[in-house]
């Protein structure tokens, strides 16, 4: 008898505790939307946090609260914005799709140097030293840090500057968040036409810093027939809305610092 008893209590109390917790299951159960999944399921799980929430499950829940647009997920493109729309029973918005774009072609053989640096392969590290070891401040520093946190090998550092596949680039702007010179930007996928370069120095001093910067001459604001061009601060820029991608800036630039692939061709052709 003395067995049984502290089993048959032990036994009631497990009932009742079941049987509690099967109540409260019920009382307190978090309703799902079922949209939830749905829109997990064609998301592209990268969880990049490029939409700016936390991961694909975040995104998928903001969405479906109607906290974010259909067309949130860059990585995803308007391939996955039209699956989302269709599931949240909404038009498809039209997105256009952006890479990273590293805005400086000043490699070993076109900038010039304050000093070799010989430290961390890692530009933040090398940015608080002066600056750098580029006589231009604005540069880029080439240790790489872009290429490390890059997990999709969408990175490579040429010649001394990172140089970025957008065949590759998901757009989910962890390059972007690393660079200590900020001259990563995202740029329309479409777009064969770039000012690669963010130095805002007067142009005698770009020239004696790199042979290939923006000396803010503003022939290519001159010759645009979109009239796509905004001149602040010494550096001409882009307005990726009008421009056509016609060429003629690049063609005309003195310095090529207006990047362009039918340039870019010409000069591998040579």
């Amino acid at each position: 008898m003395s067995i049984l008893e502290p089993v048959t209590v032990l036994g009631g109390l497990g009932i009742l505790f079941g049987a509690g917790l099967s109540v409260a299951s019920k009382v307190f159960q978090v309703e799902i939307n079922p949209k939830v999944e749905e829109i997990r399921q064609v998301l592209p799980g990268a969880n990049c946090g490029a939409c700016g929430f936390p991961g694909c499950d975040g995104l998928a829940n903001a969405i479906a609260e109607g906290k974010a647009p259909v067309n949130a997920c860059s990585v995803g493109g308007q391939d996955v914005a039209d699956k989302v729309a269709d599931i949240m029973g909404v038009n498809p918005a039209e997105s256009v799709r952006k890479v990273a774009a590293v805005l400086c072609q000043g490699d070993c053989d076109k900038a010039k140097n304050k000093y070799i640096y010989d430290g961390i392969e890692d530009c933040r590290a090398q940015n608080i030293l002066a600056g750098g070891g580029k006589s231009c401040s604005y540069g880029c520093l080439g240790c790489g840090t872009c290429k490390d946190v890059c997990e999709f090998d969408a990175i490579q550092i040429i010649n001394g500057v990172a140089v970025i596949d957008k065949e590759k680039c998901t757009s989910c702007e962890k390059c972007i968040g690393v660079c200590p010179k900020h001259i990563i930007e995202l740029v329309p996928y479409e777009q064969e036409v770039i000012v690669k370069c963010k130095s805002n120095d007067s142009g005698k001093n770009v020239r004696g810093n790199c042979s290939i910067g923006c000396i803010g001459c503003k022939i290519c604001v001159r010759n645009c027939p979109e009239d796509a061009f905004i001149f602040e601060d010494f550096l001409a820029k882009i307005d990726y809305d009008k421009c056509t991608n016609c060429g003629i800036c690049a063609e005309k630039c003195p310095t090529k610092a207006i990047w362009s692939s039918l340039e870019e061709l010409k000069a591998k052709a040579e």
